[in-house]
């Protein structure tokens, strides 16, 4: 996989995205300099019952109490990032501790700001799961096509997810090999540029489990933030310090405890 230059790349996703997110820029007053509110249409919203099928919180009583855990969250972040948009890693200690949930959720309850919109990124390239989560078929095209062939366009990958302002790109193809990827000048200008073209955009990474791979401390040189997540009863004390120990500590967020998968 050759690199191709970063100043190539960044300008041809962001005219992909200008017509994949049909957006209108400035509607309201302004937030700051530079920025705008970005307002992207939905064909299809998501019903209730689908919402609680897939797991996603909702602003309906019944999903209360973890629509309030994950704008908590939201707001930890908010604070630590201060005024501009971020890129967050979520990643789990081991797998099968629900990071993937955790993510999603988390892209979901940014998107409940109608002054901002999310984009998750599914960067668990070994077992892929957002997909799934938001009804793409198996082997849709996402990330690592993308980066393997981008003259496809940036287009091609950005999915519709049935919440209004969220949006979605899957990982594509299972890979085992995903370092060598994430590590790439192109996987960084793809990020820089998803960040930068909307000042009001916030980018989630659902990463791989820390455990047995280099992936998430690989991934986390690209991002401002990262959440841990820990299988609550499943990961001990120890495995979740050791788990912690990989990330800058100016980064490290926080750590979220998930009682299930």
């Amino acid at each position: 996989m050759k690199d191709q230059d970063i100043n190539e790349l960044a300008p041809a996703a962001d005219a992909e995205l200008d017509e994949a997110e049909k957006t209108s820029t400035q509607v309201g007053p302004h937030i700051g300099a530079g920025q705008s509110v970005v307002r992207m249409t939905e064909p299809t919203s998501l019903a209730i019952r689908q919402l609680e099928e897939r797991r996603l919180i909702h602003r309906e009583p019944s999903a209360r109490v973890h629509s309030d855990a994950f704008r908590e969250i939201r707001t930890r972040l908010l604070e630590l990032g201060g005024k501009q948009n971020l890129v967050t890693l979520v990643v789990p200690v081991s797998p099968g501790s629900g990071s993937s949930f955790v993510a999603r959720n988390l892209a979901t309850a940014f998107a409940f700001d109608e002054a901002r919109s999310s984009l998750l990124i599914d960067c668990n390239l070994r077992y892929p799961a957002q997909h799934e989560a938001f009804g793409l078929a198996r082997g849709s095209e996402g990330l690592i096509d993308f980066l393997e062939h981008p003259s496809m366009g940036i287009k091609s990958i950005v999915y519709h997810t049935g919440i209004p302002r969220l949006r979605l790109i899957p990982a594509g193809v299972s890979r085992e090999n995903s370092s060598e990827y994430f590590s790439s000048f192109r996987m960084r200008a793809v990020i820089d540029s998803l960040r930068c073209r909307y000042p009001d955009r916030y980018l989630f990474l659902d990463g791989p489990a820390i455990k047995g791979a280099p992936d998430a401390r690989i991934l986390s040189d690209l991002v401002d933030q990262v959440i841990v997540v820990a299988g609550y009863g499943r990961d001990t004390p120890a495995a979740i310090n050791q788990a912690a120990a990989n990330f800058d500590p100016e980064k490290f967020a926080g750590l979220v405890f998930n009682q299930g998968p």
